[in-house]
């Protein structure tokens, strides 16, 4: 029985003071190891000079030494931090000696009596097998330690890339609060001029206190339209900036639908004079009392109808009321407008979106409309659809 290719050639170490001890194990590793190069020791200053400047497959140590005991070497070793499979060998019939030395670090032990070819090919190989995994072990335990660091480091900046985003987001949310103050006051600050320019140009159509010429009643209504136009825009920024405050609060009372809706369409139906329209209205309720926000819903009704007024040059637009079960109730918008292209139909509800963008865009706005009328139905826990294509729109 011999070693294997790979283990042909050992470097072996004899520390022991024991010559008797050091022929046998060299009689002994002869026969099974072809390429053997074994140096032999009795001190402990010779030995540690040697495992410092070479390397070695195997330690023998006695349990005597010229300068020292084995026990006291083997611990000295530990402290070095020498790792090589180290095989003691004990006096026969010494297990006390045998178990300090394995308490010690000793990977394994001989007998001095049973030193043998036999004896010292299976516990060479086993001790070279354990000092080989336990060399990956350390290696692939090495590899985890500088793994957890690269980890740790990863996550502590992590852990900053949060707080940098956490502040981010509370600058940005403090900026996105002061921004709709902002709004809310310049657009209750506007409204109250705008107010009074509506009503003294009311009071001026009455033809009051004078008869006005067709000329004067003509700037007179324009400025009144464009007046009451710029009051809907403020009124739009006003309204979103208060939503986006949560300064809009639902108030929930009985009323009458049907009503409200033919009071809110004969309200607008003046915006279709100069235009090729027909305002349709069909309500079909059993029982038209409800309970929601009023003013919320009437708000809704004035943006989706302006909306399609808005972008109806011709044609018409149909309002239906009807229940869809005895807890749901279904108003759909629909006109013969310009329509709205699929790709831009995810986009229609976000704030301050129009279709057209551009400066020279046909129709005027904020793009808020569409933005206050989903937030409100969201706060009445409802659902908006749309469904469109370009020609056509309706909204459900």
């Amino acid at each position: 029985m011999q070693f294997s290719k790979m283990e042909q050639a050992l470097k072996v170490l004899i520390i022991d003071n024991d010559q008797g001890n050091r022929l046998a194990i060299q009689r002994s590793l002869e026969p099974i190891v072809p390429s053997l190069e074994l140096t032999e020791v009795k001190s402990r200053r010779k030995a540690i000079s040697l495992l410092k400047r070479n390397s070695f497959n195997c330690v023998f140590l006695g349990y005597l030494l010229s300068d020292t005991t084995g026990v006291s070497l083997l611990k000295e070793l530990q402290e070095m931090g020498i790792e090589i499979p180290l095989i003691v060998l004990t006096p026969s019939e010494n297990r006390r000696i045998a178990q300090e030395f394995m308490k010690s670090g000793a990977w394994d032990y001989i007998v001095e009596s049973m030193i043998s070819p036999d004896v010292l090919l299976k516990t060479l190989k086993n001790s070279m097998r354990i000092h080989k995994a336990e060399k990956e072990l350390n290696s692939i335990n090495q590899q985890l330690r500088e793994n957890n660091e690269v980890l740790k480091q990863k996550n502590e900046e992590l852990k900053q890339q949060q707080k940098q985003i956490h502040l981010k987001n509370l600058q940005l949310q403090e900026a996105s609060r002061r921004q709709s103050q902002f709004l809310a006051t310049i657009s209750h600050e506007l409204r109250t001029p705008m107010n009074a320019i509506m009503g003294f140009s009311q009071l001026l159509l009455r033809q009051y206190p004078d008869p006005l010429s067709s000329q004067q009643t003509d700037i007179v209504q324009r400025i009144f339209n464009n007046s009451q136009n710029l009051l809907t825009l403020i009124n739009e920024v006003l309204d979103y900036s208060k939503l986006n405050t949560d300064q809009m609060d639902l108030t929930v009372e009985e009323f009458d639908l049907s009503m409200l809706v033919q009071f809110t369409i004969k309200e607008l139906s003046c915006l279709t004079i100069n235009k090729d329209l027909t305002l349709n209205v069909d309500v079909n309720l059993s029982n038209p009392l409800i309970f929601n926000d009023k003013n919320f819903l009437r708000r809704i009704l004035i943006n989706l109808l302006s909306n399609a007024i808005k972008f109806t040059p011709t044609g018409h637009i149909e309002v239906k009321v009807w229940e869809m079960n005895s807890q749901k109730i279904a108003i759909r918008v629909e006109d013969t407008g310009i329509g709205i292209a699929q790709e831009h139909l995810k986009s229609i509800f976000s704030p301050f979106q129009q279709v057209d963008q551009t400066l020279t865009r046909q129709h005027s706005g904020t793009g808020l409309g569409l933005a206050i009328v989903h937030s409100l139905i969201k706060m009445m826990e409802g659902e908006i659809h749309v469904t469109s294509e370009l020609g056509k729109a309706q909204f459900l």
